[in-house]
């Protein structure tokens, strides 16, 4: 049985939700600012990863390598990200440390330096991570895949582009965290070994004069079209597909991500048995359900040799469109014991309980505990999972495709 998951909002807009788990000699934190990428200005696409980048390179009373020495000695393992909405950042630590952590993150976020004499270093960062990126075709895809589903900002990528990097300049980021990096809309999840109490009083002792800041609204453009190839020089093709999809937030969502589980989840699903298996048709295929706060999409990828990326991806299409017709119940037997298991060691992880306390609250307004969610897994049936595909089958798609050649898609596509 799980402890009770608690919560607290400072005044200032700060959301603290946190749950207490004495099994664990650890403790972590997840902190996600409302400063993603679609609050880029249009023509400084990578700002908030640049920013992001910058942030790490002192804060407070300590300059970059302090930064970095003192969170060593404090055993915090860390890790960064930006997402569309947010720019997260995450520690795991061993409990009686996680004071000295929250407080090292809280000049993070309300102290950082931004220092002038290492912006070249940080957009050779950027750059790197841009590069990255243009030499893996799998991840290109995607991106692009993903910047044609959602609308316009909702699918940029966090890279950036080349052209805008060369340009930022270190008052686009001093500016981007005086409007985005502020407390409403802010939220920490915390879980591990604490006492709330202590914890809850931490919290307002370093956040609580936090002021909150007038948050612009977004505007958004729908994508141009639900076709694109792009030219790449290579024997493979890498293929992606995309449909709508209920938010995370939605009551629906848990039909919606079983139906992509027996899709697409471990060597027994649809895909990997007749795409890959049956077929050879390619060396990797799977699909996934991702999530903004509104909207959500179904992202699939299969990555083939070129001479045989046609029938792949008709193959592809005929999975997902077979999806329609339901599914049965051996195929959610099965998912419901992968799923089973992953709770399992997320319980016996700090690190993914508190970043899912923080997406929670961001997407729901409040966090579900593991008990919770293993029973909403349970009351999955092949039934409830089938109505809900009935009236919301797979279509509509968007596709991109990376390789020599434009590959044929249905009619009705542009």
């Amino acid at each position: 049985m799980t402890e009770p998951i608690l919560s607290h909002v400072l005044p200032n807009g700060l959301a603290l939700v946190a749950e207490p788990i004495a099994s664990l000699q650890s403790a972590a934190f997840t902190f996600l600012v409302p400063a993603g990428c679609v609050h880029d200005p249009g023509k400084l696409s990578g700002l908030s990863g640049f920013t992001c980048e910058m942030a790490l390179r002192g804060a407070g009373d300590r300059d970059s390598r302090q930064f970095v020495l003192d969170l060593d000695n404090l055993g915090v393992e860390r890790h960064e990200s930006v997402s569309a909405a947010h720019t997260g950042f995450s520690g795991a630590t061993v409990a009686e440390n996680l004071p000295a952590a929250l407080a090292i993150f809280a000049d993070l976020l309300r102290r950082p330096h931004l220092p002038a004499d290492q912006v070249e270093a940080g957009r050779l960062v950027m750059f790197h991570e841009l590069r990255a990126v243009e030499d893996e075709p799998t991840q290109k895809v995607m991106i692009e895949l993903r910047r044609r589903h959602y609308p316009e900002p909702w699918g940029r990528p966090s890279q950036g582009e080349q052209q805008a990097l060369e340009t930022i300049a270190i008052d686009d980021i001093r500016g981007h965290v005086q409007r985005c990096y502020h407390p409403n809309g802010a939220i920490v999840g915390v879980a591990g070994r604490f006492e709330f109490e202590r914890l809850k009083d931490c919290i307002g002792e370093l956040f609580g004069d936090w002021r909150p800041c007038d948050v612009a609204p977004i505007r958004e453009r729908a994508p141009d079209c639900r076709y694109e190839h792009l030219v790449y020089d290579s024997n493979q093709t890498q293929i992606g597909i995309a449909y709508a999809c209920v938010p995370y937030r939605d009551p629906d969502y848990l039909k919606a991500w079983g139906a992509v589980g027996v899709l697409s989840g471990g060597s027994s699903s649809r895909l990997f048995t007749e795409v890959r298996e049956r077929r050879g048709l390619c060396y990797a295929v799977h699909a996934t359900c991702h999530t903004l706060r509104d909207r959500g999409g179904v992202f699939c990828y299969a990555g083939t040799s070129a001479d045989r990326a046609q029938e792949t991806l008709d193959v592809t299409l005929a999975e997902l469109n077979r999806l329609a017709a339901g599914i049965e119940d051996h195929e959610l037997q099965r998912l419901k014991a992968r799923i089973k298991s992953a709770l399992i060691m997320q319980q016996e992880s700090s690190s993914a309980r508190s970043s899912a306390l923080a997406r929670d609250w961001y997407h729901l307004g409040r966090a579900r505990t593991l008990d919770e969610v293993s029973s909403l897994i349970d009351a999955l049936t092949c039934e409830s999972i089938n109505a809900y595909l009935a009236e919301r089958p797979p279509g509509d798609f968007t596709f991109v495709t990376l390789g020599r050649r434009e590959l044929e898609v249905p009619v009705g596509v542009s």
